[in-house]
C-alpha cells in the first residue's frame, strides 16, 4: 500500500463512530416520529410517487459522476497535466475513494432522503393533528408591525416591480430543487475530510425534522393562500402554477388522507431559507473559497426575497428559517463532534 493510501485509510478509520452514526440516527428519529404520528392518525408512512427513492437514484448517479470529476481534479493537480495518466487517476481513486469513504457517502445520501420522506409525511399530517389551528393572521400582523403597518410583499412589488422580476424570482425559488441535492452531492464528494462530509450531511438532514416541528408549532398557509388579493396582479409564472397544484393536492389529501398525495403547504418556518443558511454557515466554518461564500450570500438574499415577493412566506417565517438553519448546524456539531470554528476543517471525535 502506498504512503498516500495508508494515510487515507488511517484518516477514514479515525473519523469516529459518532460522526458516522449521526446521519442514520437523524433519519431513524425522523422516521420514528412519522411512524408514531401515522399510527395516531391511522395512516401509513409512504413515499408518494416514489419521490424520495427517485432522488436517491438521481442524486446517487450525480455523486458517481462528481467522484470522477474529483479524481480528475486531484490527479491533474498532482501531475500538473490537464489530461493526467490513467495510472495516476487509478492511484487517486484507491487513495481517496476507499470502501470506507464510499460507504459513508452512500449512507449519508440514503439517510438524508429517508429523513426527507419522513418529513413529507410529518408535514402532511399537520392539518390533521391541528385541524382548527391557523396562525396566518397573527404572522401577517407581526410582519406589518415590523414594517410600520405596511405589508412587506406589497412593498417589494412596489420597489422591484412586477414584470420580468417576477419570472426571475420565480426561477430562483424553483431552482431550490437543484440547489439542495447539489449542495448535498458536493459535500459528499469534494470535502477534504470524512468528518466534514458527515457534519454537512447531518446538518442538512436535521433541517427536515426541525422544519416539521415548526409547522406543528404554528400551522399556517402563507400569504398567497391567506390573502391572495395581494398577489393577484403578479404575472403568471412557474410558481403560480405550483401554488395552484399544491392547493389542489391539499384539498384532495384532506378529503382522503389514505390515498391522496400528502399535502405540502406550510408557511412557518421557511426551509428554503433554513437549508440555504445551513449551507452558508458551512461555507464559513470550512473556510471555502471567497467566491463560493459570496455566491451563497447572493443565493440566500434572492431566495429570501422570492419567498416574500411570491407570497410563500411571511418575514417572520424567514427569520425562523434562519434560526432553524443555525440550530441544525449546532446540533450536527454536537452529534458528529465537529468543532464549530471558522476555518477549522475537522472533528474532535476520534475512534
Amino acid at each position: 500500500m502506498s504512503t498516500r493510501a495508508a494515510q487515507a485509510r488511517a484518516h477514514a478509520l479515525d473519523t469516529g463512530w459518532r460522526a458516522v452514526a449521526a446521519g442514520p440516527l437523524v433519519a431513524l428519529v425522523t422516521l420514528l416520529a412519522a411512524v408514531v404520528v401515522g399510527e395516531h392518525l391511522g395512516l401509513s408512512v409512504r413515499d408518494p410517487d416514489h419521490v424520495a427513492a427517485g432522488y436517491v437514484g438521481m442524486v446517487g448517479a450525480g455523486v458517481v459522476l462528481l467522484v470522477g470529476v474529483d479524481i480528475w481534479i486531484r490527479a491533474a493537480a498532482r501531475t500538473g497535466l490537464r489530461r493526467p495518466p490513467l495510472a495516476v487517476m487509478r492511484a487517486v481513486r484507491r487513495e481517496r475513494w476507499t470502501r470506507a469513504r464510499a460507504g459513508v457517502a452512500a449512507s449519508s445520501l440514503v439517510s438524508f432522503y429517508v429523513s426527507y420522506m419522513a418529513y413529507r409525511n410529518l408535514k402532511a399530517a399537520v392539518p390533521l393533528l391541528r385541524p382548527e389551528a391557523l396562525f396566518d393572521l397573527d404572522l401577517a400582523r407581526a410582519d406589518r408591525w415590523l414594517f410600520a403597518g405596511h405589508d412587506p410583499a406589497t412593498l417589494l412589488h412596489s420597489l422591484l416591480g412586477t414584470g420580468l422580476q417576477t419570472q426571475v424570482l420565480s426561477t430562483v425559488y424553483v431552482a431550490f430543487i437543484v440547489f439542495l441535492p447539489l449542495s448535498l452531492a458536493a459535500a459528499l464528494v469534494f470535502s477534504r475530510e470524512l468528518s466534514t462530509t458527515l457534519f454537512v450531511a447531518t446538518a442538512l438532514s436535521i433541517n427536515w425534522i426541525l422544519g416539521a416541528a415548526s409547522y406543528l408549532l404554528l400551522p399556517s398557509l402563507g400569504p398567497i393562500y391567506a390573502e391572495p388579493s395581494l398577489f393577484a396582479h403578479l404575472p403568471h409564472s412557474e410558481v403560480t402554477h405550483l401554488q395552484h397544484v399544491l392547493m389542489d393536492q391539499r384539498v384532495t389529501y384532506l378529503r382522503d388522507p389514505t390515498s391522496g398525495t400528502p399535502q405540502s403547504i406550510a408557511a412557518f418556518a421557511s426551509l428554503h431559507v433554513a437549508m440555504s443558511f445551513t449551507a452558508l454557515l458551512a461555507a464559513y466554518l470550512l473556510a471555502l473559497p471567497r467566491w463560493l461564500k459570496r455566491s451563497l450570500w447572493v443565493w440566500m438574499a434572492l431566495t429570501t426575497l422570492a419567498t416574500i415577493y411570491l407570497g410563500w412566506h411571511y418575514v417572520v417565517d424567514d427569520a425562523a428559517g434562519i434560526a432553524i438553519g443555525g440550530g441544525a448546524v449546532v446540533l450536527a456539531a454536537a452529534l458528529t463532534g465537529f468543532e464549530l470554528r471558522p476555518g477549522r476543517r475537522g472533528s474532535r471525535s476520534r475512534s
